[in-house]
């Protein structure tokens, strides 16, 4: 039996304004107080694990210990078949220092000149860490293929770039609301919620 968030405070485990964002919009249902890590100005741990999962975990764990609260983290990345599944756990920093997803996705272009294949995935893990240690953790993730060049500025990191199966806008040309319907982290968020929030 998973153990459930009660309500208050909750701290997002990111630094990334636009995932904190869309984690925020996730959780506005569910009493849930939230603030980022850098709004608190926690540390950003070394993000050395070898598997999204085990990098939320340590980010989660990390925020948690760190502030006292229940702490939520995210780690996520684009997933190239062709590419061996890269850049994967490797996804931000494929952006380099500054951040610079335009460069990531060129980077991204670049290395699939010449693929046929341009199937690819986003993966998202999701770790619910408290103080004490304990943590919950749930991966989603969502198929489509890659386009060029990029299209739309709704989204952030590769979602110009992403066209999930069955759609023919990219993510970062969809609504908000829409992208939330269906990414990777709404799958993900899906398995949180009905496990620790629900009831």
């Amino acid at each position: 039996m998973a153990r459930k968030f009660t309500g208050g405070k909750l701290v997002i485990a990111s630094h990334n304004p636009g995932k904190v964002r869309e984690i925020g919009d996730l959780l506005a249902p569910f009493g849930a107080a939230v603030v980022s890590a850098g709004e608190l100005n926690l540390p950003e741990p070394v993000e050395d694990g070898l598997t999204f999962t085990a990098n939320a975990e340590l980010k989660a764990l990390a925020a948690a210990t760190a502030s006292g609260f229940p702490a939520l983290a995210d780690d996520s990345g684009l997933c190239v078949s062709a590419l061996a599944d890269a850049p994967g756990i490797y996804s931000a920093r494929w952006a380099g220092p500054d951040k610079d997803f335009g460069l990531a996705m060129q980077a991204v272009e670049d290395k699939l000149a010449g693929h046929g294949d341009r199937r690819a995935h986003f993966i998202c893990a999701l770790t619910l860490a408290w103080p004490d240690g304990h943590m919950e953790s749930f991966e989603g993730r969502v198929d489509g293929a890659l386009v060029w060049p990029p299209r739309g500025d709704q989204g952030f990191g590769y979602d110009p770039v992403f066209l999930g199966d069955g759609y023919d806008i990219t993510f970062a040309e969809m609504a908000p609301a829409a992208k939330h319907a269906i990414s990777h982290r709404a799958d993900a968020f899906k398995k949180l919620v009905a496990a620790c929030f629900g009831g």
